[in-house]
């Protein structure tokens, strides 16, 4: 696996309509695999990141954000076990979001929203592209996590770790 790829913004319905898995199809030369969630993508052959990009827009029917990362960047982050002594439950979700690049400047961690005491949203890590953190399922944390954005002053994508050990859905 070489890269892991992340479209911001697009839906399998309604507006910014994705089929991944007619995307993955087209782009079966790159060994292009669309991993189920909506806009994710691993790419198995060796592309350069330019190519891959550009491969990718052509077959989107609107722009979006599109993030490639390269797999072993993920790989080291799901290694840590990031999320071992963090809070799990059904009312709480576990998530990793990637930047568009690297913030410049990192806030005091952790970050969480509205306070430490009564958190909805909690940042508790930022490890290059990658910020990890814990939303609880309310409506309103929703609204957090665009305050997460602003405050980092970069765009992002989200998406929940495997349910399994996180180096057993990565492929090798």
């Amino acid at each position: 696996m070489r890269w892991v790829v992340f479209l911001r913004a697009v839906n399998v319905g309604g507006a910014n309509r994705c089929q991944p898995a007619l995307i993955a199809k087209e782009l079966a030369k790159f060994g292009v695999v669309n991993i189920g969630a909506v806009g994710t993508f691993v790419v198995r052959e060796d592309v350069s990141e330019s190519a891959l990009r550009a491969a990718i827009a052509e077959k989107l029917p609107f722009k979006c954000e599109i993030m490639i990362c390269p797999a072993r960047d993920i790989m080291k982050v799901a290694s840590k076990d990031p999320f071992a002594r963090q809070p799990s439950g059904p009312e709480i979700t576990r998530f990793v979001s990637v930047l568009h690049k690297r913030p410049r400047a990192l806030p005091p961690l952790p970050l969480s929203l509205p306070s430490d005491d009564d958190w909805l949203l909690k940042i508790i890590a930022i490890e290059n592209r990658f910020v990890l953190g814990l939303y609880r399922r309310q409506m309103k944390a929703i609204g957090y996590l665009g305050k997460i954005e602003k405050r980092l002053t970069l765009r992002w994508t989200s998406t929940r770790p495997p349910r399994a050990h996180p180096r057993s859905s990565c492929g090798g």
